[in-house]
């Protein structure tokens, strides 16, 4: 009973005397902390005591593109705690290759009787998809939310992450390090996450630089590590002290490709990964990131869900929140003089040798923490 009890307080966020007391029916626990405990046992799979089995407030369908990138399983994390602290269970739906699709997964989740159904990162990010399957849930009445991705005509909130903002805060910090040659690996651009980074991405260098044409520094592949493995690959034989990239993974793949060339990070290359997931502050060397605001994220996907359930009515804005730069040890000085300017109209590979005098001075922004609140996105 130790171990079941240190699981339930954990998922609960509670003590284990705490549990105790709710279990056995004892006074002195708040109501909401009694009700998350109850839903905390549902979560975990756990028999309700006879005298305890109450009908949950209901069902909410959590929709996950994969569990493979830690970022999804640390959203998923956040929006159960917080469902289960308002008595809700929430149904986690992961997607395989070759598995239930997100809409097997959504007819499923409506025919248990789902009060709601939080997409992370859906379909509804990808610009090639066809939206018209959430308009129809819209007209059944089914309350959603969506997370990280915007698409015009769906009457439903978005709570995104400013992916723009974080290419931006990553170009400033290599700036701010005296490198040149920065490239962008990220996914297919089809992806309004990944769309965003890119003009990001377009925007950073040519306010810090004056390039016009970023195109040659951005290297579109899968958002996984051997993704990144490819498109850092590229960057760097093409000559780029830096990347930036789309995903911590993706990050991971780079630093692969960079040393299976025989160079060192960041002696040599510097790499900035995105979204600060788990464990990547224990890598070699720790990874230098831009963290997404995950538990404010997931918890205003929650309240605005509630709010839809309620019979309310959510902002139909996109909620942004700006993301925060954790500098660790995977960034550092550029190699001295003698690298390669970025200058438009060079095709990439093509080496323009300058020495100190003609490097510009880099514009030196500060390090950005996350802001309190969002920013709402019309």
């Amino acid at each position: 009973m130790k171990t079941r009890l240190a699981d339930i307080a954990a998922q609960a966020g509670v003590s284990e005397a705490t549990v105790s007391r709710v279990l056995n029916s004892r006074p002195g626990v708040a109501e909401d902390t009694r009700r998350a405990v109850l839903t905390a046992l549902d979560v975990l799979g756990y028999e309700r005591p006879a005298r305890l089995r109450r009908r949950s407030a209901g069902l909410v369908g959590l929709m996950l593109p994969e569990l493979d990138n830690p970022i999804f399983p640390a959203f998923a994390q956040v929006i159960e705690r917080a469902l289960a602290h308002h008595g809700y269970t929430p149904v986690l739906c992961t997607q395989t290759p070759g598995g239930a699709t997100e809409d097997d997964y959504t007819e499923l989740l409506l025919e248990r009787g789902v009060s709601g159904i939080i997409f992370v990162s859906g379909l509804h990010s990808d610009s090639g998809a066809d939206m018209s399957r959430y308009v129809r849930l819209v007209d059944r009445g089914l309350p959603m939310v969506f997370v990280n991705g915007w698409a015009d005509g769906i009457d439903a909130p978005f709570i995104s992450s400013d992916e723009s903002v974080a290419v931006e805060l990553a170009i400033g910090h290599l700036a701010s390090l005296r490198h040149r040659r920065i490239g962008l690996a990220v996914g297919p651009d089809r992806y309004v996450p990944t769309a965003r980074k890119i003009a990001g991405f377009r925007r950073g260098l040519a306010a810090t630089f004056g390039v016009a044409d970023a195109e040659p520094w951005i290297e579109r592949s899968l958002f996984s590590v051997e993704g990144g493995q490819a498109a850092g690959g590229a960057l760097v034989d093409r000559g780029a002290t830096a990347v930036v990239c789309g995903s911590d993974l993706m990050a991971l793949g780079v630093i692969r490709a960079v040393r299976e060339r025989g160079l060192a990070v960041p002696g040599d290359v510097s790499v900035v990964g995105y979204d600060d997931s788990p464990l990547v502050a224990f890598t070699d060397p720790p990874l230098t990131t831009v963290r997404q605001a995950v538990a404010p994220m997931g918890a205003a996907a929650v309240r605005a869900l509630l709010d839809e359930i309620g019979g309310g009515r959510a902002p139909r804005t996109e909620l942004v929140y700006r993301p925060e730069l954790v500098v660790r040890g995977s960034t550092g000085p550029a190699p001295v003089p003698g690298e390669a300017l970025p200058v438009s109209g060079v095709a990439a590979g093509e080496k323009v040798v300058v020495t100190a005098e003609t490097i510009p001075e880099p514009t030196r922004p500060e390090v950005v923490p996350a802001q309190q609140g969002p920013v709402a996105r019309l």
